[in-house]
């Protein structure tokens, strides 16, 4: 089956919601609620119900419990060494590129899945050996298109196929990279700390406040208020952090609302695949969160755009802080 334009897909032919927030969080378009920009009979521009609209659901449970666990290992793996991290990310890698594949078109557990996971394992040993050479990602990219060769062979959307090891191994190596920086252990942190705060500010505020949403045919239950609250949250946690460490504040502010907006496109990238392949969530695996891609997805953003900002422009993003 062809791929589906998201922006042309009628609200009728998305996959009906669960008992969910209604704010920020699912993907799913709440049936009882037209998307931002539909009017009902008197003539009224629908938005999100915000606080009158919430309603008991065991992920007020589950998400927070298994999102601090998933923190705590996270947060472990980092400060336990590069070695340590590069398992986590290996790990992780192997069950978002599962889904990856599954989501776009391959059986379960097919040929491209294993060979696209053996790639990116195989490029995170290069970086982690010869982190000074170019080696990870000549192993990464040339992986990459042997993934798309082997999917056209099998009539199985080469682009979306071999793009998928790509953007995953992608994240996993910059990951390293920053973890080799000077206080590199504590840019991670920070990095992630920010991301956090920029998921727990839109779903909380997102979900209290309502009002407009920020793509409905995309991402029906996202709101500009719960954009703006994962933006504000993130800023001052950031320059928390920070400042904490002995940084700029003001400066490591400015970092968050930054990792804050690229975190909120890397979901709305996801968002769009999903679209695209009719999915509501790329797996189940976690409970609470869906699947790791589901997780994952705006760190898929922010790793690779940090790293490139301290690596090309300098952007030291401790701020000054030498813990």
């Amino acid at each position: 089956m062809k791929p589906v334009n998201p922006i042309s897909v009628s609200v009728d032919r998305l996959p009906s919601a669960p008992k969910a927030l209604a704010g920020v969080g699912s993907d799913s378009v709440p049936t009882a609620v037209a998307p931002s920009g539909a009017k009902d009979g008197e003539g009224k521009i629908d938005n999100a119900p915000g606080f009158r609209g919430i309603k008991w659901n065991w992920d007020w449970v589950t998400r927070p419990l298994f999102g601090i666990a998933l923190a705590a290992i996270v947060i472990a793996a980092i400060f336990g060494g590069p070695s340590w991290l590069a398992l986590f990310g290996a790990v992780g890698s192997i069950a978002a590129a599962r889904e990856w594949h599954r989501m776009v078109g391959e059986r379960v557990f097919g040929p491209l899945f294993f060979i696209g996971s053996a790639v990116i394992v195989l490029s995170t040993l290069a970086q982690l050996w010869y982190p000074l050479g170019g080696s990870a990602w000549t192993v990464l990219i040339s992986g990459a298109v042997f993934v798309a060769v082997v999917a056209a062979l099998l009539g199985q959307r080469p682009l979306w196929q071999g793009f998928g090891p790509l953007y995953i191994g992608t994240t996993v190596l910059c990951l390293l990279l920053l973890r080799a920086q000077p206080s590199g252990a504590w840019i991670v942190v920070g990095m992630y700390l920010a991301i956090w705060a920029t998921d727990t500010g839109a779903l909380i505020v997102g979900n209290l406040a309502g009002g407009p949403r920020l793509w409905p045919e995309l991402s029906p239950n996202k709101t500009w208020s719960g954009t703006l609250g994962a933006i504000a949250v993130a800023a001052v946690v950031e320059a928390v952090y920070v400042a904490v460490l002995g940084g700029q504040a003001v400066w490591a502010g400015l970092l968050g609302a930054a990792i804050a907006i690229v975190a909120h496109s890397g979901d709305l990238f996801e968002s769009w695949v999903k679209r695209t392949f009719q999915r509501k969530d790329s797996g189940g695996l976690i409970p609470g969160h869906g699947g790791v891609l589901d997780r994952i997805d705006s760190t898929l953003f922010v790793a690779p755009a940090l790293t490139l900002a301290v690596i090309v422009t300098g952007l030291s993003p401790m701020m000054g802080a030498h813990p």
